[in-house]
């Protein structure tokens, strides 16, 4: 299934809706209009757990098309929102995890030419993720090096502490696109969260994939854009630490929960990996795409205080 957040109007409540064909169906008013209690926010969706998957598939199945009036919302008239508008903690993200990308980091960022022998791991808090269409915020007081970071997104599904590799797919919710926004001038003696962390520096969306739609996360192709312009093309095939690895690793000791949000790494293609190096200005629109999932686009807008 493919799970959205959306408005139905500008100014209304946040939803939960499944994508069906060309429409939206709003999953608490399909659960009203059958007698059923369906989940209403993505993170209940979540914490529902596969007995709440299975219950919303199987009456998805049954009506095969012929839903209740006024549960759908044609998909081109809803606003769509981060698929978790505001995640319970912070984003763990993954740095240098395609071995291009630790060459470029290497020769422009003056990181260790070395693969990394773990993952590399930083955050960025809840405050950072914005949705679908929303404005990438270009602050010229706070970086003059603004850089993208297409990623594959991985959404946690349930409780996973000290899992191993074997089995830390079956703790997968879905899948999404995230695209990982940096300011390289604003790292701190190697410590990355200002410069990953800032207000919309984690472009989130337009849905999220459950994984059994994708049973092999690691043959994925992702691609960024830049005023049209590619930048980055890879396949999630080239990751250092796969999705079971990086899995495994955080929750040796970090608890995972429903919900937590996994961005696993970039591939090269970098702005501060070119020659000569490029960053984001406001006026340029950057769109990123995870095969399989979907595709996000953002404006970059002038932030910049008076």
């Amino acid at each position: 299934m493919k799970f959205v957040t959306y408005r139905k109007t500008i100014e209304g409540d946040a939803r939960l809706g499944v994508i069906q064909d060309d429409l939206v169906v709003d999953v608490a008013d399909l659960g009203d209009a059958i007698g059923e209690d369906f989940p209403g926010t993505m993170l209940d969706m979540i914490d529902a757990g596969r007995v709440g998957l299975a219950e919303l598939g199987s009456t998805l199945e049954d009506l095969a098309g012929s839903f209740p009036i006024n549960t759908t919302t044609a998909l081109v008239n809803v606003k769509l929102l981060a698929p978790i508008p505001r995640p319970r903690k912070n984003i763990f993200g993954i740095g240098l995890n395609y071995v291009e990308h630790v060459e470029e980091s290497a020769k422009a960022l003056d990181t260790s030419k070395d693969l990394p022998k773990e993952p590399v791991v930083f955050s960025k808090p809840p405050t950072a993720v914005i949705g679908p269409d929303d404005a990438i915020q270009h602050n010229a007081k706070m970086t003059k090096q603004l850089d993208w970071e297409v990623e594959l997104a991985v959404i946690i599904g349930t409780k996973a502490t000290r899992v191993s590799k074997a089995d830390a797919l079956g703790h997968v919710f879905g899948y999404s696109v995230m695209i990982d926004v940096s300011a390289r001038d604003n790292r701190r003696a190697g410590q990355w969260i200002f410069s990953k962390g800032m207000d919309s520096y984690a472009p989130f969306g337009p849905c999220i994939v459950t994984a059994d739609e994708i049973p092999d996360p690691q043959n994925m192709d992702l691609w960024l854009t830049v005023n049209g312009v590619e930048k980055q093309r890879s396949n999630t095939k080239h990751m250092l630490f796969k999705v079971d690895h990086l899995i495994s690793d955080l929750s040796s000791g970090i608890t995972l929960e429903p919900g937590d949000i996994i961005a696993s790494g970039t591939p090269a293609g970098v702005g501060a990996g070119r020659t000569p190096q490029e960053w984001m200005w406001p006026g340029d629109v950057i769109v990123a795409c995870v095969e399989g999932v979907g595709t996000i686009r953002h404006p970059v807008v002038n932030s910049t205080p008076d």
